[in-house]
This record gives structure tokens, C-alpha cells and sequence, in this order.
């Protein structure tokens, strides 16, 4: 019997989480900077491997998403996981503390692995859910949150919350070895649930939206854009910026998580270890778990809500919270720095959101059935802000101007709520190419 016959679709969301947490080991690359900075490398260069696993991350996707269809989905996750494992275990073998090493396999590798990979949960999991796009999305990407919880707390000490210390006993060369290897055995047996539904299958008691009538307004996810279709529309493009600027606001706080906190701890009077072992916190603990609960939790509100309304009110808020966190990062409350707790809380939660919302509103806006392959062109805007706000934020850092990087990051997010508000159901158009469908 065919897999897609037979198969419990629960198992497609056990499947992408183990994925995700893996994936989700290039949120943890802050808990690596300290010991790099250490040995010499400046925060920008901390910040180019950081950039350039984000740029790898979102240039693969989009090929990943044309592969997809010729290779399917179960082989697409099994080549990311090899990539993603390889990269970090090389870069163990090669020199762990050498930034040409590092960029190349860390970055570039391992990056390129999790944008092989990062587009197949998606897709399947819409297949299989239809009826509950934003939730199952949510949750199919939520493990990439939670893996930064996993691989920062194996990695280094939380303060009160203990932590593995790998790095501090084995090095960072065994450090990269060990996670190279549990990523591509996690991975591994996620893949095996990735497949797609067989054709015209759907869940019992579920009836797909009716397409509207000629002339009438568009129904949300009834109208099948090709990827060539969707690049001629302006909603693209504003979609595109939107997820952008909130992408460049959340990756430059990742990147910025522990160099940032530590700086502004030891000026309100922490000693650096006390400063390290409580950025860490922030990041590993609070950003990570909430980021991961934001995933789950907008992708819930938004099949209530819309999309739309649910990024606006995302980017809104994410742009206040950006903007104040240069304040809130070194204050005290008691003498323990609650507020950098709570900020790094809510802005993980708000960016977590994106990755529940952006997949979702692409496919309401542009359709189903080739959501593998347009949402991969939309996911470049993530490569932008990867390279972006990461590069702003370590190069103000060197001049000793962090807080600027977060003011301009978060007017950005100002202005992508404006942009995301505008947006509306684009019309076919009227010579529309000739469709295959997506394997």
C-alpha cells in the first residue's frame, strides 16, 4: 500500500518538528560568539556566518522548492540533513575557531542544508492539513524555535537553570562534531513521514472553499498562482518587504542576544560571567521558548483573525518592542535583569510569528498547490534581512552604537504593518501559463 494512503497524518507533525529542531540550530549560533570573540574574531565577523546562513538558508529554498516536485519531498529532507550535519561536523574537524572555516561550512553548508530541508514540512504539512493551515504551519515550524532552546541549553550555562556546558568541557571543534551528527540522525528519521497526501485526498468532513464566481472577489486560497504568476503581482512584492524588514528586526536580535545584553549587564554592574550566563538565559530560555510559542500561538489566531490583520498587529508591536529593548536589556528589577527577560520574551514571540504567517498568507494569497515553490521566492526576503540586520547590528556594535541598530530595525517594522495592511487578493491574469502540478 502507498504511504499516502495509509499514513496518519498526526505522524506528518512528528516528522516536521524532529526536522525543525535541528533546523533551528542556526538561532543557537549567539550561544558560539563569546568563545569566538575570544579568540579573536571581531562582532562583525561573528555576524558574517551568522548572514551568511541566513542568505544560504533562503537562496536554497528556493530551489529547494522547484526540486521538490522532480525528487519529492522525503529525499529533499534527507539531502538537507546530510548538508546541515556535514557542515557543522566539518567545521569541528577543519578548525572550529578559524573564521574561514567556519563561514564556509557553518555557514554556507550548513546553511544550504537547512534550506533544503526547511520547505518540505511546510508543504506536506498543508497537504495534509488543509483545513487548519495556520495551526498545522505553526506547529509544523515551531520545533525550529524550540531547537534553539535544545542546542543553546546542551551548549553552554543558563545561570540558575543549569545548562550542558559542552563547550566549556569537550571545545567548540567536539561541540560542532556532536551536533553535526544528532542533526543528521534527527532529520533522518523525521523524513520519514515526509510525503504528500495521494491526489484529491482530504480530511473527512472537510469542504474546500468554493472559487468565486467571474467577476466576483476572490476567495482566499482558491486561485492557483504559478510562481512565474505570482512574481508579476505587486501583493509579491509587498509581502516580500513586509516579511523583510520583520525578518531583519528578529535576526539582528538573535545575533545580538548575547554580545548586546552582556555589554549593557556589565555596565549596570554584572561581572562577565554573571553577564554571560544571563544573556544566555535571555536568548536560550526566553527568546527560544516563546519564539517557538509564537509560531503555534499566531498560526491559531491568524485562521481566526486573517492573515493580514495578524501581521499588522505582529509588525506593530514587534517594532515597539525592538525600539525599547536597547533600554530594557540592562535594567534591573530586585538586582536581576527581569525586563531583558520579558523583552527577549516578546520579541521571540512576535518573530517566531512570522514563520506561522508569511507561509500561510502566501498560500491564501497565491494558492495551495504550488505553496513548496512560491513561498520559497517569498522566503528570500528572510535571506535579505539575514544579511541585513545582522551586518547593521555587529558593524554599529564595533562602533559601540548598538542602540541605533534597534531603533532602525524597529521603525522598520512600523512601516511593514503600514505595507501589509494594503495588500489584497490579486486577479489571475488573463493569459495564465500552463500548470503542472507539484509532485
Amino acid at each position: 500500500m502507498r504511504d499516502g494512503k495509509v499514513m496518519n497524518r498526526n505522524l506528518v507533525v512528528v516528522g516536521a518538528i524532529l526536522i525543525q529542531l535541528c533546523l533551528g540550530a542556526i538561532y543557537a549560533w549567539s550561544v558560539f560568539t563569546p568563545a569566538l570573540t575570544d579568540a579573536g574574531w571581531s562582532k562583525t565577523q561573528t555576524q558574517a556566518v551568522f548572514a551568511a546562513g541566513l542568505a544560504a538558508f533562503a537562496v536554497v529554498m528556493v530551489l529547494a522548492g522547484r526540486m521538490m516536485p522532480k525528487v519529492g519531498p522525503r529525499r529533499l529532507a534527507v539531502a538537507g540533513g546530510v548538508l546541515l550535519g556535514a557542515g557543522y561536523a566539518l567545521a569541528g574537524v577543519f578548525g572550529a575557531t578559524s573564521f574561514p572555516v567556519v563561514f564556509v561550512f557553518v555557514g554556507l553548508v550548513g546553511g544550504a542544508g537547512i534550506g533544503l530541508a526547511y520547505v518540505v514540512p511546510i508543504a506536506v504539512g498543508m497537504r495534509w492539513f488543509p483545513d487548519k493551515k495556520g495551526l498545522i504551519t505553526g506547529l509544523a515550524v515551531a520545533g525550529f524555535g524550540f531547537g534553539a532552546t535544545l542546542w543553546i541549553t546542551l551548549a553552554h550555562s543558563l545561570g540558575p537553570v543549569g545548562g550542558g556546558r559542552l563547550i566549556a568541557t569537550l571545545g567548540l571543534a567536539t561541540t560542532f562534531i556532536i551536533y553535526g551528527a544528532a542533526y543528521f540522525v534527527m532529520v533522518l528519521i523525521g523524513s520519514v513521514w515526509m510525503v504528500f497526501p495521494p491526489d484529491g485526498w482530504k480530511p473527512a468532513g472537510y469542504r474546500p472553499p468554493e472559487a468565486a464566481q467571474a467577476g466576483a472577489k476572490p476567495v482566499a486560497g482558491t486561485v492557483d498562482f504559478t510562481s512565474g504568476e505570482m512574481l508579476t503581482t505587486p501583493q509579491f512584492y509587498m509581502i516580500l518587504l513586509t516579511f523583510a524588514f520583520g525578518a531583519s528586526a528578529g535576526l539582528m536580535s538573535i545575533g545580538l542576544m548575547k554580545l548586546f545584553p552582556m555589554s549593557a549587564l556589565q555596565g549596570a554592574g554584572f561581572e562577565k560571567a554573571d553577564a554571560s550566563a544571563a544573556a544566555s538565559l535571555a536568548m536560550g530560555v526566553f527568546f527560544a521558548l516563546a519564539n517557538g510559542l509564537g509560531r503555534i500561538i499566531w498560526g491559531t489566531v491568524s485562521d481566526k483573525l486573517g492573515r493580514r490583520a495578524s501581521i499588522a498587529i505582529m509588525m506593530g508591536t514587534q517594532g515597539i518592542f525592538v525600539i525599547t529593548f536597547q533600554w530594557m536589556a540592562g535594567m534591573l528589577m530586585g538586582g536581576q535583569p527581569v525586563p531583558l527577560y520579558l523583552w527577549a520574551a516578546l520579541i521571540g514571540f512576535n518573530f517566531g510569528g512570522n514563520f506561522a504567517l508569511f507561509p500561510t498568507i502566501t498560500a491564501d494569497t497565491f494558492g495551495t498547490k504550488y505553496v513548496g515553490q512560491n513561498y520559497g521566492w517569498v522566503f528570500l526576503a528572510y535571506g535579505i534581512g539575514g544579511i541585513f540586520g545582522p551586518i547593521l547590528g555587529g558593524r554599529l556594535g564595533d562602533l559601540g552604537n548598538f542602540p541605533l541598530a534597534f531603533t532602525i530595525c524597529g521603525v522598520l517594522c512600523l512601516v511593514a504593518a503600514g505595507i501589509i495592511a494594503m495588500v489584497k487578493h490579486p486577479t489571475k491574469p488573463a493569459r495564465a501559463a500552463p500548470q503542472t502540478a507539484e509532485a
